[in-house]
């Protein structure tokens, strides 16, 4: 971590803070770990954690982002990628984008991201019609769909584990 306030613990993966910190500091140093922990070459290994990272990263955004995790063949993180950024309650997506990206990581799979900022991550018709349009798209350039994951800040929504993928 490069945080000017923070040096490594005695205990690996603690932190001790060297002058006093605001709450700003506070969730700047969160987004910065969340995005360290979805830095290329991590395996995603454990879904729970993922979307604690997401959360982290998205959830007190005041608009609509969506974004793509994308992954090797051994589901390793290539690398996280806003595109789209919206309303409150909307974000215009562009499957063509969504594709060309994919395509210039050369991304075995990916992970649909996106966050809802009234704070209720379940899914509406549109976020599944979209999936459904996504995961088309790019299958017909042989990368795998494996999640669509709605962030809210009541929690995520994963339309894989709600049957919808």
């Amino acid at each position: 971590m490069k945080f000017h306030k923070l040096k490594a613990g005695e205990i690996a993966g603690s932190y001790v803070v060297d002058s006093p910190v605001t709450e700003a500091d506070i969730l700047r140093m969160a987004q910065q770990l969340a995005t360290s922990r979805l830095a290329r070459g991590r395996a995603l290994t454990e879904p729970a954690q993922v979307f604690a990272h997401l959360q982290i990263l998205l959830q007190q955004q005041p608009h609509e982002i969506f974004a793509l995790l994308l992954l090797d063949s051994k589901h390793r993180v290539i690398g996280f990628h806003e595109l789209f950024r919206g309303t409150l309650d909307s974000a215009c997506v562009y499957p063509r984008e969504v594709v060309k990206i994919a395509l210039e990581h050369n991304a075995a799979a990916a992970i649909l991201v996106h966050n809802h900022p009234s704070g209720d991550p379940q899914p509406s018709q549109a976020d599944l019609t979209l999936t459904r349009s996504l995961k088309s798209a790019l299958a017909l350039v042989g990368t795998r769909t494996l999640d669509h994951i709605i962030v809210g800040h009541e929690g995520c929504a994963s339309l894989a584990q709600l049957g919808h993928l």
